[in-house]
């Protein structure tokens, strides 16, 4: 038995409202902000408004320009697959469905900065003394606690 149509519909809005709230917090950062501008927020904790025109930890960003349109391809293709995904599943694997919308969204965050601007913005940057951890954005952290999400579910079974 499938999960009725009508909850799928939630998770898939959870997914926009996801991206939303990035695209929202993009927005703010962009208009606030300098590039390369840093405030400090806590000892440990700065926003500073920087782009990466690569994936995760700024891969393939000087890649002189292709990688753009290879990681919009690779994100329409994962997010088409993570709806079928979400759509084919069954009562009962709720964790599963809330990472499945949680990376969905994320990586929709992200594919509208690569077209709107050609690069993703990233904002949070949390450091310890001298050491950065590269910027991110609530996109990247949405995939991350996604996919965390989605171990669990398969932990627990959820995922078959």
């Amino acid at each position: 038995m499938a999960i009725d149509p009508s909850k799928k519909v939630r998770w898939l809005l959870l997914a926009l409202l996801t991206a939303l709230a990035d695209q929202l917090t993009k927005w703010w950062m962009l208009h606030s902000f300098r590039p390369g501008e840093v405030r400090p927020v806590t000892s440990f904790f700065n926003l500073v408004l920087t782009f990466n025109e690569g994936a995760a930890f700024s891969f393939l960003s000087d890649a002189g320009g292709w990688q753009r349109w290879f990681f919009v391809g690779l994100t329409l293709v994962v997010a088409v697959a993570l709806v079928v995904w979400l759509w084919r599943l069954r009562p009962g694997e709720g964790v599963t469905a809330l990472g499945l919308s949680l990376v969905l969204g994320g990586a929709l965050g992200n594919l509208v900065d690569r077209l709107r601007l050609g690069r993703v913005t990233d904002f949070l940057d949390f450091h310890w003394q001298q050491w950065h951890w590269p910027a991110f954005n609530l996109a990247d952290s949405a995939i991350t606690v996604g996919v965390l999400l989605l171990l669990l579910g398969s932990r627990r079974g959820e995922a078959r």
